[in-house]
């Protein structure tokens, strides 16, 4: 209860500065139209509506949900709720002035209202979240979780909660009956049948079922165990099921027929992508210009050889381009790859690793904060790429695609994407296409916002980069 409470009263307080704000850029800033002496409204006929203005606005955010706990939103989550609410809140406060003939009557200083309390009320609840981080990071207020399921998409949720400390959650390891080692730093604590042991002796406050959909006897199973253990529990859908749950069901005699929807990405939606990605990466290369031609000269001045790297990277339809990256390794870098594939055994799919020989001094710095990425809003603007989207792939990493791994290549590229603020490089290369076939089939422009607004947090923790 003590989160909503806090929350209620950083809103209030936001809303309240707002209506002043407003006032104060209309009558004495003079923003907008002239104002005629006799026409100069002073704050004390304002004043009264704060009151009306606040309460109105955080009944509208109880209804739409932005006072339920929820650790696993970030605070950008809620940003297009809180724009509607303040605006649903400002025009039932407008209206019924206009009703009564309450001298309030400047349109502009409500629409200011409106503006100043969706951005103060975002701000607020940063500011909140960030302290609640600070706390979480001192280990108060955490929530330990049990994962069920050592699969991959066990492994995926463990692996996401671990690098998000700050939303307040503590992975106390799995239970499977079919793993029986650790996995990483995550402690294999016993099989199924043994949660609700598990439960009381590592003092779970949530247990996470990430069971393939098979498992329905089961999953039913673990639920009775947690009411019995008095746990709360959330269930995974698989990433597959995900995939393929936008349906359309027809009938035809009574008989449901039911097919996959199309791809989100098409016709009057590519198009609005397509602007969309035109306006960010002009603005973008605009405003980094000058750390763009800064990380040029250091590059240049560390080591001899062209400031751009230019690798062939395969497109959207399997269609092969040019993507340019700034320089971060010695020239011949590309010569010792196969030797270095040799030495770690990896897969070639998706190689990195973290202390690569080959990286410069200057290429490690602009490695780990993505800074080496900056060249590929170019190829946004070429057409090549989008602003979000799925990893670019090379060509040797196409080739040992399987067959269901050829469906990210349906859509172009992206700088970031589901697999940048999920793990980047500490993702396997299944894990990452589960993501990219995940977004293409739930693209939205709001999940495009919410994954650039989660890419921010991303580069700045370096996350997962190498």
């Amino acid at each position: 209860l003590l989160l909503p409470a806090i929350l209620v009263l950083s809103d209030a307080l936001c809303v309240s500065a707002a209506l002043y704000f407003s006032w104060y850029a209309r009558y004495v800033l003079e923003f907008g139209p002239e104002i005629e002496e006799f026409n100069f409204q002073p704050y004390s006929i304002y004043f009264p509506l704060q009151l009306w203005l606040v309460t109105v606005t955080i009944a509208t955010f109880q209804l739409t949900g932005l006072y339920r706990t929820r650790r696993g939103l970030e605070w950008f989550d809620d940003i297009p709720s809180i724009v509607r609410g303040t605006a649903v809140g400002v025009m039932i406060v407008f209206t019924g002035v206009a009703l009564s003939r309450y001298p309030a009557s400047s349109r502009l200083t409500f629409i200011l209202a409106w503006m100043f309390s969706s951005m103060l009320v975002v701000l607020g609840r940063a500011l909140v979240q960030s302290l609640l981080a600070l706390l979480y990071r001192r280990g108060i207020g955490i929530e330990r979780v049990l994962v069920i399921g050592g699969n991959n998409l066990g492994r995926m949720i463990m692996q996401s909660l671990a690098a998000r400390r700050h939303l307040g959650y503590e992975v106390a390891g799995f239970v499977d009956d079919d793993r029986l080692g650790d996995f990483g730093p995550f402690r294999h604590l016993g099989g199924i049948d043994d949660v609700e042991r598990v439960a009381l002796a590592e003092r779970i406050d949530q247990v996470i079922v990430a069971l393939p959909a098979a498992s329905h006897g089961a999953i039913l199973g673990i639920v009775d165990l947690c009411q019995r253990a008095k746990v709360r529990f959330k269930i995974v859908p698989d990433l597959y099921e995900m995939s393929l749950s936008r349906v359309d069901v027809d009938t035809v005699s009574g008989i449901p027929l039911i097919g996959l929807k199309a791809m989100a990405i098409q016709g009057i939606n590519a198009v609005t992508k397509r602007g969309v990605d035109i306006v960010f990466a002009t603005v973008a290369l605009v405003v980094c210009a000058p750390m763009m031609l800064l990380g040029a000269a250091l590059i240049r001045l560390e080591s001899h050889g062209p400031v751009l790297y230019r690798q062939i990277r395969i497109g959207k339809d399997q269609q092969p381009f040019q993507m340019y990256k700034f320089r971060s390794m010695r020239q011949d870098a590309e010569g010792q790859r196969e030797d270095l594939l040799r030495e770690h055994d990896q897969d070639g799919r998706l190689f990195k690793d973290r202390n690569d020989p080959r990286r410069t001094r200057v290429g490690a710095v602009i490695r780990r904060w993505s800074l080496d990425e900056l060249p590929q809003f170019w190829n946004v603007l070429l057409g090549d790429m989008s602003v979000v989207g799925p990893r670019p792939q090379i060509p040797q990493e196409v080739a040992g695609y399987e067959e269901w791994h050829g469906k990210r290549l349906a859509v172009s590229p992206g700088l970031t994407g589901l697999w940048q603020v999920s793990g980047r490089s500490e993702l396997s290369f299944d894990e990452m296409v589960h993501y990219d076939v995940y977004y293409i089939q739930n693209w939205s422009l709001g999940l495009d916002f919410r994954i650039l607004l989660r890419t921010i947090p991303a580069v700045l923790r370096a996350r997962g980069a190498f």
